[in-house]
């Protein structure tokens, strides 16, 4: 596999002082979302954490509610509310095509 994994998204690739110098924060940062459940990062075996690009990509969505002045609950509140209506979206683009198929719309009549 190797390199390819850096193409996965979920793959742990960055260091602590990695992430927190890509995304201009301190490692305090980090370590507060990870003490309060919003990211998980995964330990190495020296307990270090390595985070992926999912929760970099995470991480900056919380810094931006952050910098407007929002509570760790109240941002983390809004995130999922974000992933929620996101997927519950796409459940409903994936219904309606199904739909439209079953009613003669689709290609298959």
């Amino acid at each position: 596999m190797g390199v390819d994994r850096l193409d996965d998204e979920d793959y742990p690739a960055m260091t602590m002082g990695q992430a927190a110098e890509l995304l201009e924060v301190q490692p305090a940062f980090l370590r507060s979302l990870d003490a309060a459940g919003v990211l998980t990062p995964v330990r190495s075996g020296g307990g270090h954490r390595r985070y992926s690009r999912r929760q970099l990509v995470l991480a900056t969505r919380m810094r931006a509610l952050f910098d407007e002045g929002l509570t760790l609950d109240a941002a983390s509140r809004i995130v999922a509310l974000e992933d929620e209506l996101s997927a519950a979206r796409a459940r409903i683009a994936e219904l309606e095509a199904h739909l439209a198929g079953h009613n003669g719309d689709g290609p298959d009549r």
